[in-house]
């Protein structure tokens, strides 16, 4: 665990706060900012630009669990929530949201160090799973375009598959550039033809 992570900590309660604060330095996190209020939460996170944000919220009321997911929707970091009270309705909403840790009544100062650890690396592995999702709707996409091309080289030069192909990569070549970026030239042509 890196322990060199700014960790901005958001607590209305210091006494909460503090179990908190213990947790993290007694497990070697030295970097700790707390804001004992969420009002200008986004603009003190884009300042601060933590690593971790840890949020206690007691007794949460639903317009603060609200602000809180969206807190959580917009910045793509490692996010734990700590609350003394959860139904499944707000924990679905949590984790669809992108807290990495929701927990539920269980603020102990010995449980931080491992709930912080759960956090970032929940968050990264979802993360890489997002990557890897966007690289291969981005791949199944310009598939398609290049199929589309293909379809349209066919249709208007009488050429089977292959050779449309063919056609396609030897001018990605000769203009040394990428084939989905021929495809899309090809495409928008006949859109614009149409």
């Amino acid at each position: 665990m890196d322990f060199t992570l700014t960790i901005l900590l958001v607590d209305e309660s210091s006494a909460r706060a503090a179990i908190i604060e213990d947790g993290l330095r007694e497990a070697g996190f030295a970097n700790v900012v707390r804001l004992d209020t969420a009002f200008g939460l986004m603009e003190r996170i884009k300042t601060l630009d933590p690593d971790v944000i840890i949020i206690d919220l007691a007794n949460p009321q639903r317009d603060a669990l609200e602000q809180m997911f969206q807190v959580s929707r917009l910045v793509k970091r490692p996010i734990t929530m700590f609350v003394d009270r959860s139904d499944s309705e707000q924990t679905r909403a949590a984790i669809a949201a992108g807290v990495s840790a929701y927990i539920v009544d269980g603020l102990e100062k010995s449980r931080v160090k491992h709930v912080v650890e759960l956090c970032v690396t929940r968050f990264h592995a979802f993360a890489r799973l997002e990557s890897e999702l966007a690289e291969a709707k981005n791949a199944l996409d310009e598939r398609r375009l290049v199929d589309r091309a293909k379809a349209i080289l066919m249709r208007n030069k009488n050429l089977d598959e292959p050779a449309a192909y063919a056609l396609l990569r030897r001018s990605a070549m000769n203009h040394n550039k990428r084939i989905v970026d021929i495809a899309r030239a090809i495409v928008d042509a006949d859109d614009l033809m149409r």
